[in-house]
């Protein structure tokens, strides 16, 4: 075997956990090769739509028919439109079986989905890490907010975080850059909502956006976020976060890391004489001819599902069941975040407030139920999401055309407000992902979801909507609409666990490190670590915990321990 195919390290994925990886074994002197399925795609470069007017769109950005038809899935993303779509996995690529209805969302790029998230990064709490020890579910977490505390810091300063310190015990305050603004209306929410109520207060949205260079991002080619809101596309400017604006080519200057793009890792190789990991088996995606690498350390950062596929399909004879898995518990306990509720309404007034422009954030009600106590129906709680707004254009009689259309388009509408649950969902074995016998196009086997809502998430949803509506009401807004969506697990696309954290081998898969119990060379720092969900957006905390791992992997690699 050439030389060439033997590293230090091994990432498998290069999305916001991968980049992570990279980034922290590159910097300190590791030959680091990582593997990515999706396409090359080049900050900047590879962003061909960043730039373009709408009206330089054949449909508009919209999607066509033949693209819906051929995409049901993946077209259900928000962000799977016209300006974006060249950055999904699409759905023939994607074959998988649902046992029960699941909307699996990927990425089909270098970057993977660090090109398309949403932004969102809150601190977990203790609350969170001490939640299923104190409330009894999944198992306990090994770590606690002071192990990781240091590591949010970590990343925060690299990555660029707006938002305020607002002393919220839930959502604990971070390294921050200054916050985008409220608007009028709000403004006027979040007061009444201090007024009406003593155990729960609004917070404007941490997003890891740049509002002020700093060094450390001008150092990385960043530069402020200009307000777009068309981050989907890729954003020139570096102004949000993405492993192809930041971790990736901060990696790549150290002349360390070695990228290999449209390459499918089909399972990890496991060396029975030293009892580790030695290697992983890929499938070129255009040739679909084997190859194989080889490294001491292997980082598995392929995305939450897709890791616990490689995992399952790495069998040996000391692990026939998949790697690392004498518990017989990989793929199980998958969890993700209930969005089933939403709500809204008008407000009137303040039409002397003039609200026009873009903002990639919007106001936060952090957690406020079981949280000093169990003392509802259903176990842990939500966070809420909130934006008021204006819309532009009035209605205008007859023919939509001529002058008079286009003067009524000019003029702002009143004021509305819409609000979104993220719910904590309660990690159970009954959720889980496993092989099928069937073999995809790439000779892998299709992974089989089988995963759904539960009771509890039900209960949930609906003290959101009574609560929520009641918020509101306390804050004057009129017309108060409801909406259960319904929407199947996974368009969330905050799935997690799996291959989940704790203390006992017995009921887990990864130490308090993220190393394979039985396997101390493997890593995991995606959603599959996840022991359970919290509610808050879950990335700032596997980048937190991929740092950390990486640093630790390190440790005990000039200890002679991997």
């Amino acid at each position: 075997m050439s030389k060439s195919n033997y590293f230090d390290v091994i990432v498998v994925g290069s999305g916001i956990s991968g980049g992570w990886a990279a980034k922290e074994f590159c910097e300190k002197g590791l030959k680091t090769l990582v593997i990515e399925r999706g396409k090359s795609v080049k900050h900047i470069k590879d962003y061909p739509t960043a730039n373009l007017d709408p009206w330089e769109f054949e449909h508009r950005g919209q999607l066509t028919l033949a693209e819906k038809e051929e995409n049901p899935i993946a077209s259900k993303c928000y962000a799977f439109k016209e300006d974006a779509i060249h950055f999904f996995l699409k759905d023939n690529e994607q074959e998988y079986i649902q046992e029960k209805p699941f909307d699996w969302i990927r990425a089909d790029a270098v970057g993977g989905k660090s090109l398309l998230w949403a932004r969102q990064v809150q601190r977990w709490s203790d609350y969170d890490f001490e939640g299923p020890a104190r409330d009894g579910f999944a198992v306990d977490w090994p770590i606690r907010y002071k192990d990781i505390e240091p590591w949010y810091t970590y990343v925060e300063r690299f990555i660029g975080v707006a938002g305020n310190r607002d002393n919220n015990r839930m959502m604990p305050d971070g390294h921050f850059l200054p916050a985008f603004e409220m608007n009028a209306v709000e403004k006027m929410i979040k007061q009444k909502i201090k007024t009406a109520y003593t155990d729960r207060s609004v917070i404007q949205g941490r997003c890891a956006h740049i509002t002020s260079p700093q060094p450390i991002h001008i150092a990385q080619g960043r530069t402020q976020c200009q307000a777009r809101s068309l981050c989907q596309r890729g954003c020139p400017f570096g102004g949000y976060f993405s492993s192809n604006a930041s971790t990736l080519p901060w990696a790549e200057k150290t002349g360390n890391l070695t990228l290999k793009a449209n390459k499918i890792v089909h399972s990890i190789l496991y060396d029975e004489q030293s009892q580790k990991a030695k290697g992983v088996l890929v499938i070129d995606r255009e040739t679909k001819q084997s190859e194989e690498y080889y490294a001491r350390i292997i980082f598995v950062n392929a995305s939450a599902l897709n890791t616990n596929l490689i995992l399952l399909n790495s069998k040996s004879k000391r692990f026939p069941n998949g790697l690392g898995n004498d518990s017989g518990l990989l793929g199980k306990f998958v969890a993700f975040h209930n969005y089933m509720g939403s709500l809204g309404g008008s407000v009137e007034g303040f039409e002397d407030k003039y609200y026009y422009g873009r903002r990639p954030t919007q106001p936060i009600i952090p957690n406020f139920r079981n949280v000093k106590k169990q003392e509802m129906d259903f176990l842990r709680g939500y966070a809420s999401f909130f934006s008021a707004y204006r819309a532009a254009g009035v209605p205008t009689e007859g023919r939509q055309v001529g002058g008079n259309y286009k003067d009524n388009m000019l003029k702002l509408g009143g004021w509305h407000v819409g609000m979104m649950m993220q719910g904590e969902t309660i990690p159970n074995e009954s959720n889980h992902v496993r092989l099928s016998d069937e073999l995809d196009q790439y000779g892998l086997p299709k992974l089989i979801t089988s995963i759904g809502y539960s009771e509890n998430d039900y209960k949930s949803m609906e003290d959101f909507l009574a609560q929520g509506a009641e918020m509101l009401e306390r804050a004057g807004v009129k017309n108060i609409y409801i909406n259960r969506s319904n929407q199947n697990p996974g368009l969330d696309i905050h799935e997690m666990g799996g291959v989940r954290m704790g203390r006992d081998p017995k009921t887990s898969l990864l130490n308090a490190y993220n190393q394979l119990h039985h396997c101390k060379n493997v890593f995991v720092t995606d959603g599959a670590c996840m022991t359970s969900t919290g509610t808050q957006n879950p990335s700032l905390t596997y980048m937190a915990l991929t740092a950390r791992a990486a640093n630790h992997a390190i440790s005990e690699m000039k200890k002679g321990n991997l």
